[in-house]
């Protein structure tokens, strides 16, 4: 399943993202989420909590595909 995020301004945080979907519940529930190793940018795990995501940015977990428009 594909959706689309919009984000607002340039870029927003992986952690930011996790909550505003409801994939996380809470800030450090999306930091357990990020060090598990089960999200993945544009095909590459990544393992970086505030990695600034933009524009064009597919983020991928467990099955659920965000697109970031």
């Amino acid at each position: 399943m594909t959706s689309q995020f919009k984000i607002e301004g340039e870029y927003i945080d992986l952690i930011q993202l996790l909550k505003a979907t409801g994939i996380a519940s809470t800030g450090g529930h999306a930091k357990f989420i990020v060090d598990d190793g089960v999200v993945v940018r544009n095909g590459e795990v990544e393992t970086r909590k505030r990695a600034k995501l933009i524009v064009g940015d597919v983020i991928e977990i467990d099955g659920n595909k965000i697109e970031l428009v």
